[in-house]
C-alpha cells in the first residue's frame, strides 16, 4: 500500500516546520468553532494563520483546516492535543488527525498562496476566507497584489455529479472546479 506523505511523520526535536493540517473535522464546523476549539485547548496566541476551506454552495466545511503555529516548539503539544481529538461542540463521531501541511509551510507561504486566490474575492463572505493573527488577535489579511478572479462554483445536476447538467462539457470540467483552493464540493 501507498504511505500517505506526512501522515506518520510526527514532529521531532529541531523540526522547524510550523504548518499542520487538521483532518476529519465535522462538516458542520465553522471557523469560529475551530478557533474556539484551538483557544479552549490552550493555543490562544500560538497560531498566526487559520484556513478552514468551505464549500461555497452548501456552506459546509470540507473537513480539514490549515493552522500555522508561531513557534516550531509548540507543534508537538498541538499535535498531541488534536491528533485523536473528538470533543466536538456539535454531535459527531469523527476523530481528528493531524498531519504536516504540504507543500506550503509558514504564515508567509500561506499568505502568498491565498492572497490572489479566488477564495479572497470580495464577493465571498469572510468566514470562507483564510484568517491571519498576531498575538492572538485577528488582523487584516494582506491585500492582493492583483484582483482575485471570482470563484467558479460547481453546478450539480440531478445525478449529483459535477458537470452532469448537460451542455458542452470540456473534459468533465465545464462546471469549473479549481483544485486545492477549497470550495466547490464536499469531500466525503
Amino acid at each position: 500500500g501507498k504511505v500517505v506523505e506526512g501522515a506518520t511523520d510526527l514532529p521531532v526535536e529541531g523540526d522547524e516546520r510550523t504548518t499542520v493540517m487538521l483532518r476529519n473535522l465535522p462538516n458542520n464546523y465553522n471557523r469560529e468553532m475551530l478557533l474556539a476549539m484551538l483557544d479552549g485547548d490552550g493555543f490562544l496566541g500560538c497560531y498566526d494563520f487559520v484556513y478552514l476551506p468551505i464549500d461555497f454552495k452548501t456552506q459546509a466545511c470540507l473537513g480539514y483546516a490549515f493552522v500555522n503555529l508561531v513557534e516550531p516548539s509548540t507543534v508537538p503539544r498541538f499535535w498531541s492535543a488534536f491528533d485523536g481529538f473528538c470533543k466536538w461542540v456539535l454531535p459527531s463521531k469523527k476523530v481528528c488527525s493531524v498531519t504536516w501541511s504540504g507543500p506550503h509551510q509558514g504564515r508567509d507561504a500561506h499568505i502568498e498562496r491565498y492572497r490572489n486566490s479566488p477564495v479572497m474575492h470580495s464577493g465571498l463572505p469572510d468566514h470562507c476566507k483564510p484568517a491571519v493573527f498576531e498575538n492572538g488577535k485577528r488582523i487584516d489579511f494582506p491585500t492582493p497584489s492583483k484582483t482575485p478572479r471570482a470563484p467558479r462554483i460547481r453546478n450539480y445536476g440531478k445525478s449529483g455529479v459535477a458537470g452532469s447538467s448537460g451542455g458542452g462539457s470540456r473534459g468533465g470540467r465545464s462546471a469549473g472546479g479549481w483544485g486545492g483552493e477549497g470550495g466547490g464540493e464536499v469531500e466525503g
